[in-house]
């Protein structure tokens, strides 16, 4: 993992140590609700990029020669 994901990962540990402290008023409780969505959003999109990004072919690079077919 990246070091954004580890730092998105322990916020939305964080996060969620919160809600399940109990001791949040309910405005701070939506927020952190929304927090986590956020971070969790953000995180699957850092993941689904660099998926992504695994998976696609490298370009051609000039003045390279194909491999044999063997």
């Amino acid at each position: 993992m990246s070091d954004s994901l580890i730092e998105l990962s322990a916020r939305l540990q964080r996060t969620a140590e919160l809600l399940r402290a109990g001791q949040l008023e309910p405005d701070a409780t939506l927020s952190a609700i929304e927090e986590c969505a956020r971070l969790a959003t953000e995180a699957s999109a850092q993941v689904d990029q660099r998926a992504r990004a695994a998976l696609e072919p490298l370009p051609d690079l000039p003045g390279q020669l194909p491999l044999p077919s063997s």
